[in-house]
């Protein structure tokens, strides 16, 4: 099927029970089994069914078997948050001692997440240019347990060099997780092109109005044969004392998600309320229709600051003058690429005024709204990050970030335009 009717149909049985059409709210904590063997068969995986909503719960695994469908993935996680998508995916790679390879241009949180937060559990991070990946393999060495970055980037709206970036892992043998959050499972599959797992912040486009926080893990075909001859990863191979000897590559469910619910999430619990995955499945039903618009609204917009005087640089690879034009006719769908995008003023002065002028859209730091978002990175998502490793990566003083909306475009233009008066 294609990518708009799995949407709308996928990972749910509309016969079961009272044959609702709208996917039902499972509101519960925890679940009565039939009897004692029966609950035992469920913790011995014997028997698959939801134990307790920390682990499992059949509105949530609604909304995984439908991003599995549209990331075209093996299997799926839901969870709390974006952020604690990344760090189950990590955290279920690497332990103390180990490193991973961190993206140069990433969300804030993403890279506080893992160069301070995750430093403290042990981990140390090495820095790759994403958008060439020149400088990728000379960084590899045997405690290298993932290569992390994003398919479009947050917020400088680089295109990461997808197809290089995973040939270096496979002739290394190290995991690439990447994260769709920009570009969506509406314009791009990481996994077709290669890639191992891919995380979302789900609180962006998949809902698409800014009412619920929640993050998805998928996972690949595949990844049990990967780490059961991989010695990086045996840790997916040897007995786990912490569930009765379960070796994960031998049973025959994929290893990667099951590994983070029976373990991470078991015991960490950033597990995602039944109401917010609700949330999300409805927002899923219109994700390719709104990021179509999102993507159109967004270019016209970036022509029009590309033809402004007062703009020094826009960030739109959908822009023919943008350097990740070529990536992204190539690897997003019809060339779009999401309604995110950046620009560059003067000065933070500037860029400030601009922020406090405009009326239609709001000072607010998330994306993927059917409202459009204006912010400042340096003083808000990245704020935490040192003047001049922002500069690096490609944000300064002057750098303003635009979450296109479904408005007219032409209001959404009108309204710049007075505000750079």
């Amino acid at each position: 099927m294609e990518q708009q009717t799995l949407a709308i149909h996928a990972g749910y049985d509309k016969t079961f029970g009272y044959g609702s059409m709208s996917v039902p709210i499972e509101q519960t904590t925890a679940y009565a089994f039939r009897d004692a063997d029966h609950a035992a068969n469920l913790f011995s995986l014997k028997e698959l069914g939801p134990i307790y909503s920390r682990l499992t719960n059949p509105t949530l695994d609604v909304l995984e078997k439908r991003y599995v469908a549209l990331e075209k993935g093996a299997s799926a996680i839901a969870v709390a948050s974006g952020q604690s998508a990344i760090f189950y995916a990590i955290a279920n790679l690497a332990e103390a001692g180990d490193n991973v390879l961190m993206s140069n241009k990433l969300y804030g949180g993403s890279v506080t997440l893992l160069a301070h937060t995750m430093k403290r559990f042990g981990l140390s991070v090495k820095v790759f240019d994403c958008e060439n990946a020149d400088n990728l393999e000379t960084l590899i060495d045997d405690k290298t347990k993932a290569i992390f970055f994003e398919s479009l980037s947050n917020p400088q709206i680089a295109v990461s060099d997808v197809e290089k970036i995973v040939a270096i892992a496979k002739k290394h043998g190290v995991i690439t997780v990447c994260d769709n959050t920009v570009a969506t499972a509406a314009l791009f599959n990481p996994i077709t092109w290669g890639v191992d797992v891919v995380v979302h912040s789900a609180s962006k486009y998949t809902d698409g109005q800014g009412r619920a926080i929640g993050g998805i893990v998928v996972e690949r075909e595949g990844l049990n044969e990967f780490f059961a001859s991989n010695p990086r990863y045996t840790h997916f191979s040897l007995p786990d004392e912490s569930y009765h000897g379960l070796v994960y590559t031998s049973l025959p469910l994929p290893c990667f998600c099951l590994r983070i619910r029976l373990a991470l999430l078991r015991d960490i619990g950033a597990c995602m309320s039944p109401f917010n995955a609700w949330l999300l499945i409805n927002g899923l039903e219109t994700l390719s229709l709104r990021v179509e618009r999102h993507s159109k609204n967004a270019l016209e917009v970036a022509k029009f600051l590309e033809s402004c005087p007062n703009v020094k640089g826009v960030n739109y690879p959908a822009l023919e003058s943008h350097k990740g034009y070529a990536k992204a006719k190539k690897y997003f769908k019809d060339g779009y690429a999401s309604g995110l995008l950046s620009f560059d003023v003067g000065s933070f002065e500037e860029a400030k005024s601009i922020i406090n002028s405009v009326k239609l859209f709001s000072v607010v730091v998330n994306i993927g709204d059917s409202k459009s978002l204006i912010t400042h990175p340096a003083s808000t998502t990245h704020s935490q990050i040192p003047a001049d490793e922002l500069i690096k990566s490609g944000i300064n003083p002057a750098t303003i970030r635009l979450s296109i909306g479904l408005e007219d475009p032409k209001d959404l233009i009108e309204d710049l335009k007075k505000a750079f008066n």
